[in-house]
């Protein structure tokens, strides 16, 4: 298996028809949360895919904002789940800002259930719960 970032514009077509199907299915399908999962936000992030051959096995995405840099659409295709990819996708993501948005701090928008997965990385709590697409959210940050 093997992590690559890529912009809109250096993703193939196949590559972007895979991100796009796996994030459908994970958000829209399997959280039962229908939104608008594609969005202007593509255009500008950086895709990090970890391909396993030709497949996509886990995923994010990460973009620049303002004062902080930020990752988000996480996900492990079902398949690959339990072999800690998700971890993975993440440490490559931090890494990835770290070198591509140096000094910035990183923040996100995490699900309430990963508080303490995020916390294993160092990310501390710094809003109250608040409900994003109907499912509990908390921002949280990454003091660089």
């Amino acid at each position: 298996m093997e992590y690559i970032a890529k912009s809109l514009d250096e993703l193939s077509q196949k590559e972007l028809f895979d991100i796009f199907k796996e994030r459908v299915r994970v958000f829209v399908v399997e959280q039962d949360c229908p939104y608008q999962e594609v969005d202007d936000t593509d255009e500008t992030a950086v895709h990090i895919i970890l391909k396993d051959k030709d497949k996509v096995a886990a995923y994010a995405r990460i973009m620049e904002g303002g004062d902080y840099a930020s990752f988000g659409r996480v996900l492990t295709v079902k398949e690959y789940r339990g072999l800690k990819l998700g971890r993975g996708i993440v440490e490559k993501s931090i890494n990835e800002i770290k070198e591509r948005f140096p000094g910035k701090s990183i923040k996100i928008s995490a699900q309430e259930y990963l508080k303490s997965f995020y916390e294993s990385f160092g990310f501390e709590t710094v809003s109250e719960v608040y409900l994003e697409d109907g499912i509990p959210h908390m921002d949280m940050i990454l003091k660089i």
